[in-house]
């Protein structure tokens, strides 16, 4: 197991971050204890909940699975979505992160987190009334970092200059849907991230299941997965060329000997920036096959043929822009000597 940096911050974390969405849902308590011995095992010290997952419960068994073994996990946990009935059970006001992150606490059975993310976007509240509340939790020791997740780029870089403008904690890393038929972080985000220096997590490598071989090119529903719930992943969310793309990985992975996850989710991990991939699993069959993808690199030919099936057409403004360093440069008259 590979461990990087996370961002420009100090702290090492394993390139793979076992996703605990399923915990509570469709995972119980002795088959979520499996995963986590076995992610520990492998050498993941990196673990991601939140606090609506399972309504709560996500958090409750991954502290009591790393009941004993608290130092050799790097926790992180999220807030924003309602919890409650209440007006203010839910957003990231001032009121809510002071809730949100003792509640998280009780059900984790932890006295800090090591990274605390802003889960969703909140509209109704100030960008300055959120970063100082994350500031003082930082302060008081119930969280080590802060991170934000799923923020569109400008607000991302309105929030990295309020906390630098104002001598606040900073977001140390950003985690978004990223995975070989969602690519649209790469436009503006990415850049951003590695600009700034924060480390990119993303999530959904495996694009809710879409890219681990079960389905065929074409097929969006299969009989006895999360697909007939439309939970998790988005269809409509995937680029156009998705199939096409489907159709790549599939023969890549026949041809490197490999299952279409463990090459999904390796394709995610050598993108420039990623520190780590999050990595679900229902069961711990599952998460052995997906932690195999920290055994193999990808070959520079088969990497560039997954770059190119997958790649997104360029946008307004790069469309344009691409092309003008070569052109300024192509002007400039160099006088002979």
């Amino acid at each position: 197991m590979e461990y990087r940096r996370l961002g420009k911050c100090g702290l090492k974390v394993s390139e793979i971050c076992l996703g605990t969405m399923t915990f509570g849902y469709s995972t119980d308590e002795p088959e979520a204890r499996r995963i986590v011995d076995l992610a520990l095992d492998a050498g993941v010290n990196f673990f991601d909940t939140a606090d609506n997952y399972g309504n709560g419960q996500s958090e409750v068994l991954l502290g009591r699975a790393l009941e004993g073994r608290r130092r050799q996990a790097v926790v992180a946990t999220k807030f924003f979505n309602p919890m409650g009935p209440g007006p203010n059970d839910s957003g990231t006001s001032r009121f809510r992160v002071m809730n949100a992150i003792e509640e998280s606490l009780q059900r984790l059975r932890m006295d800090h987190v090591d990274i605390y993310y802003i889960h969703h976007v909140d509209i109704q509240t100030p960008h300055e009334e959120t970063l100082r509340a994350l500031d003082d939790v930082v302060r008081q020791g119930k969280v080590r970092y802060i991170a934000c997740s799923n923020h569109p780029a400008w607000r991302l870089c309105d929030m990295l200059w309020i906390s630098q403008l104002r001598g606040w904690e900073s977001f140390v890393c950003y985690q978004a849907q990223y995975s070989l038929v969602v690519r649209d972080i790469e436009q503006e985000l990415v850049p951003l991230c590695l600009d700034k220096g924060l480390g990119i997590v993303p999530w959904g490598p495996m694009a809710g299941g879409f890219l681990t071989g079960k389905y065929p090119p074409g097929q969006r529903v299969l009989a006895g997965t999360r697909s007939q719930e439309n939970w998790v992943w988005q269809a409509n969310a995937f680029a156009a060329n998705a199939d096409q793309t489907l159709a790549v990985l599939l023969e890549t992975a026949r041809e490197l000997g490999r299952t279409p996850a463990q090459v999904a989710l390796r394709w995610v991990l050598e993108r420039p920036g990623v520190a780590s991939a999050i990595a679900g699993a229902r069961t711990a069959q599952q998460w052995q096959d997906a932690v195999r993808a920290a055994d193999f690199t990808l070959p520079e030919e088969l990497r560039r043929r997954l770059d190119d099936v997958s790649r997104l057409p360029d946008r307004f403004p790069e469309s344009l822009e691409k092309e003008m360093p070569q052109r300024r440069a192509k002007a400039v008259r160099i006088p002979a000597r």
